[in-house]
């Protein structure tokens, strides 16, 4: 398809005045409310509820820092007396530190012995594979000829973007303004904006590509011949074609700073530095298994390999020289794991058996292992513009070490295909027409 042609425009859900008119209102609302309403409101959240507040609007921001109630709650939180604090000792960023650290360590008690209950629903006509969370959206797909955005708090569908043709989709991801799909052999990207189109670079511009990671402005392409494509979104050109493996690259992961990590099939694991002059760097032995699934901490610098025999291991890419560790988390071949951006401590790990785990960061410790119950769901119904979805719910059920999985009904641990984690929750998809969202409690 040639890129200067005119996009085929996809089904808009709403007129641009329409949304105007309700962008206008919710701006209003939001900031017609006085900081003693706010002060009010707030004053009922705990830490972690508050922190997202302020991630709402500026006069929210504002609001909850005048009136100091981060650090009333994190001193609530830690069993001090707010009354004692030296506002000459204690900045506004330092309490902001402290505040994000708190909110770290709920969500790591949350993942590792709280509560839960999961909850589930029929998100796509066919199978789908994978899933991708950011800012409290899920977005759904591969499998359909479709891509379904969701709330991760209510589960309704907000938005979905169709594919033009029949190729299919292999890989996607997204942000504030747009989608970025890999489908076939080109790259396709959505507007999220009032004028819904979809650009679609030329045809066969990658060699049997498998997968895909963006970070603007650039998405790097993992292909079948070994070597890694770097696409520019903006000028809508392959810019950089670098040979990193001997086999198939079958993940690759790309950092703020434009270095590029990528696995194969063979076992061998390889970096890049897009900004240089593309040395090929072999990271560590080559492992006894294929390379299914990679992650980067942007906060520790830390990387994570995960391979089809079940094993994940640890770098720190500030040394590169060494492993920091590696365990066998699964029996068998792992298919996903990721953790929140600025989590430092826990890494959550799925694949075939169905077991959502998860990982110390520093030490490699499985420290939970969780499954649906198998028992009874709770079944309520959903009414949205694109339909009623049907939402069941069933406890979390927590296993020990020494439990028989493979004893275990097969409908409560389906095989977990992609994970995406966010703030005490993790979304999965299971090559099924299920989504679940796994809700977890401090």
């Amino acid at each position: 398809m040639d890129p200067s042609a005119a996009a085929p425009k996809l089904r808009q859900p709403s007129t641009a005045g329409t949304a105007a008119v309700k962008s206008k209102r919710k701006k209003t609302t939001v900031e017609a409310l006085s900081h003693d309403v706010l002060c009010i409101i707030f004053s009922f959240l705990d830490l972690v509820q508050l922190i997202r507040c302020s991630a709402v609007s500026t006069s929210w921001s504002k609001a909850v820092n005048k009136l100091k109630l981060h650090q009333t709650e994190y001193f609530k939180q830690q069993h001090r007396d707010p009354n004692g604090l030296n506002d000459a000792s204690f900045s506004q960023r330092s309490l902001s530190e402290q505040a994000e650290e708190l909110a770290m360590e709920q969500h790591r008690l949350a993942l590792q012995r709280g509560p839960g209950t999961v909850f589930q629903w029929k998100g796509h006509s066919v199978g789908v594979n994978q899933c991708r969370m950011k800012m409290g959206k899920v977005l759904t797909g591969v499998g359909d000829k479709v891509m379904r955005l969701w709330s991760a708090e209510s589960c309704k569908c907000l938005d979905e973007y169709v594919l033009v043709d029949k190729a299919p989709l292999i890989d996607f991801d997204f942000d504030e303004g747009k989608v970025v799909g890999l489908v076939g052999t080109r790259i396709c990207i959505w507007n999220r904006t009032e004028t819904r189109n979809v650009f679609s670079s030329r045809e066969n511009l990658f060699t049997k590509a498998l997968c895909m990671r963006y970070v603007d402005p650039e998405a790097v392409i993992g292909c079948e011949d070994g070597k890694v494509r770097v696409f520019d979104l903006y000028s809508r050109k392959c810019s950089q074609i670098i040979k990193m493996h001997q086999g198939p690259v079958t993940c690759v992961a790309l950092t703020d700073d434009q270095l590029l990590v990528s696995g194969s099939s063979l076992g061998t694991l390889s970096l890049s530095d897009l900004s240089s002059d593309q040395r090929v760097v072999l990271l560590g032995s080559t492992f006894s298994a294929g390379i299914k699934t990679l992650c980067f901490n942007p906060s520790s610098c830390m990387l994570f390999a995960a391979t089809t025999a079940g094993n994940v291991s640890c770098w720190d890419l500030r040394t590169t020289t060494r492993t920091l560790w590696e365990t066998r988390v699964s029996p068998n071949v792992i298919y996903s794991m990721h953790h929140l951006r600025n989590d430092t401590s826990t890494l959550v790990v799925g694949g075939i058996d169905g077991v959502l785990r998860t990982v110390d960061q520093v030490t490699g410790e499985v420290i939970s292992r969780c499954i649906m119950d198998d028992s009874t769901a709770v079944v309520h119904r959903s009414t949205e513009r694109f339909g009623t979805i049907q939402i069941e719910s069933r406890k979390l059920r927590r296993l020990s070490e020494n439990d028989r999985i493979d004893l275990m009904p097969r409908t409560c641990k389906p095989q977990i295909t992609c994970l995406a984690v966010g703030m005490e929750k993790v979304v999965t998809t299971h090559n099924d027409k299920y989504i679940r969202v796994w809700k977890f409690r401090k």
